[in-house]
């Protein structure tokens, strides 16, 4: 296993091996199989287990794996339970532990992708949906209200952002490039490339996201056979701009599966968004669904090994120089204007997806409801059993509105 470089005058606080590799897969199975809340509960909860109560990861090694999982595109508690897994076990560590931290929501995905498949005609899906769309709005809405919050302060940021919603809104899909630009202009704004370009460039790592993110934008357009082919390309290159909340990719998805290539209608689109969050694990885990409803399980198994590739690969390859290159200013400049623009697409995303699923006013209030309710209760109300009061009332109320 190679050990990431250390810095000669920093010291650096290491955890002792006091786990097995068989014990860091179990773990990560266990928390993909029951991690509800989100990418922000289940990156609290692996400090919680492995630094504070296990002792098996040090403060130091947690940390570097947190900034790793905000730094590069994918998402975050994926990430860093595949850094985590990294850090005394390397790459087997990190390939096996992000594994076993997938698959239970994988298949949970793929066993209602053939329920939805076989049954979705039946009134009682449509009825769990009917609920489920409209709620998932308000959860979203509320994701996007709180992004916003933390990430958009000054000028320059809020215009960027405010372009972001706008172009979401009015092509209803995500423009790659608007991405790319935002961490263009926040890099110039805030560092400069003369005060870093000359000496770092050739030395950092972690500029390999940006010829990746080109390269999947450019083999995407070269794709015209198959099927799996196409799924396989358009979900890595969407995996490659997941920057922080699995949300980022819901506008991605829908410009591309709706929109463009057609795989899927507005309706089924919403329903897969609504899996995901009835779902432990990744909130991306949503991509498993929606192959599947394209391509059957194999389709299912494609999209989700596209979706989580670029974020293993931009977790491994950079891990064992983050410490001593990640925080150079140019970087975090860069990733601080593509999630900028990530969450202007977010609180686009939940715009578009709302003129599709609030078709009436019980749907209306289902998620203003459930938007009240996220903001009353905060961190005290699980967003499963949001979605699943959602399913109830949906079951109740769908038989009266047809």
């Amino acid at each position: 296993m190679t050990n990431p470089p250390q810095d000669d005058d920093q010291t650096r606080e290491t955890s002792t091996i006091n786990y097995s590799l068989g014990d860091i897969v179990l773990y990560m199975l266990k928390l993909g199989a029951i991690g509800f809340g989100g990418p922000i509960a289940l990156v609290g909860y692996m400090h919680r287990d492995l630094v504070e109560q296990r002792q098996w990861i040090s403060e130091s090694e947690y940390a570097e794996g947190l900034a790793l999982a905000q730094l590069a595109p994918g998402p975050l508690a994926a990430q860093l339970g595949i850094y985590l897994s990294y850090v005394h076990y390397g790459i087997l560590g990190a390939t096996v532990g992000g594994i076993a931290f997938i698959l239970p929501s994988f298949f949970i995905v793929v066993t209602l992708g053939w329920v939805y498949v076989q049954y979705g005609g039946i009134s009682w899906m449509q009825a769990v949906f009917y609920g489920v769309g409209a709620s998932v709005i308000g959860i979203i809405a509320n994701s996007a209200y709180k992004l916003t919050q933390k990430m958009i302060k000054g000028k320059l940021v809020w215009i960027i952002y405010l372009i972001s919603i706008s172009i979401t809104v009015i092509t209803e899909s995500e423009i790659i490039w608007t991405f790319l630009l935002a961490g263009i202009l926040v890099l110039l704004a805030e560092a400069p490339p003369k005060d870093w370009l000359k000496n770092r460039f050739k030395d950092n790592q972690s500029l390999s996201i940006v010829p990746l993110i080109l390269l999947t934008k450019t083999t995407a357009t070269v794709a015209q056979d198959g099927i799996l082919w196409k799924i396989l390309l358009y979900f890595s290159q969407a995996g490659a701009f997941v920057f922080g909340s699995g949300l980022a990719i819901v506008p991605f998805l829908y410009g591309g599966v709706v929109k463009d290539f057609q795989w899927l209608t507005d309706k089924q689109f919403v329903d897969a968004v609504a899996v995901a969050m009835i779902t432990p694990g990744p909130v991306v885990i949503t991509t498993g669904f929606v192959g599947y409803l394209v391509a059957g399980l194999s389709g299912s198994v494609v999209a989700a090994l596209g979706t989580f590739l670029p974020c293993y690969l931009l977790t491994i390859l950079p891990a064992p120089y983050f410490k001593k290159y990640g925080k150079q200013p140019g970087i975090a400049a860069f990733v601080k204007g593509v999630t900028i623009a990530a969450t202007g697409a977010i609180t686009g995303s939940v715009i578009v997806l709302a003129r599709r699923s609030l078709i009436d006013l019980p749907t209306l209030a289902i998620a203003i409801i459930s938007i009240a309710l996220l903001w009353k209760f905060k961190k005290k109300l699980p967003e499963p059993l949001l979605v699943l009061g959602a399913a109830i009332i949906g079951l109740i109320l769908y038989p009266l509105v047809q």
